[in-house]
Parts: structure tokens; sequence; C-alpha cells
């Protein structure tokens, strides 16, 4: 009963960001994202990741990886969008 309960909290965790990630891929709006947030967020995930893989534990692993994956796209997309408003600045300047 434990063990359901984790797998369907990984579960639940790890598609809640699918949502963000494929409106964020259509519109490339980040504006209301919050890069320090996502930098936190995506360290920490990876490093679930790391923590499953080495203490063998499949469900933090693979739950883990998957919320690794959205989450690292909108990290990707903001990042872009924050280089491209820093050179838009430097090019007005």
């Amino acid at each position: 009963m434990i063990t359901l309960l984790g797998v369907i909290a990984g579960v639940c965790t790890s598609i809640s960001f699918i949502p963000q990630a494929i409106q964020t891929i259509k519109t490339k709006q980040t504006e209301g994202i919050s890069l320090i947030t996502y930098i936190m967020f995506v360290i920490g995930v990876f490093s679930w990741v790391v923590y499953g893989a080495l203490k063998g534990d499949i469900a933090v692993l693979l739950t883990n990886i998957v919320t690794l994956m959205p989450c690292s796209i909108i990290l990707y997309l903001k990042l872009q969008a924050v280089n491209g408003v820093n050179k838009k600045e430097t090019e007005r300047s």
C-alpha cells in the first residue's frame, strides 16, 4: 500500500510539469516563470535522479527522470528568453 502511494505521488509529480512545458513550447512565453525557481528545481530533481540511481530505488529514479525532462525544457526556454532580452538590450545601447 505504501509503495502504491509512492508510485501515485511520483506519477502525479512527474506529469504535472508536462502541460506547462507544452504551453511554453507552443507560446514561447516565459515572462511569468521564475528563472531562479526553475534552476533550483532542476538541480533538485537531478539530485533526486542521482540519489535514486545510487540507492537503486527505481521508483525515485524513474519518476524524477520523467520530471526532469519537461522541467529542463522549460528552463532551457526561459534561459533562451533571458539571453534574447539581454541581447536586445545590449543592441539598443
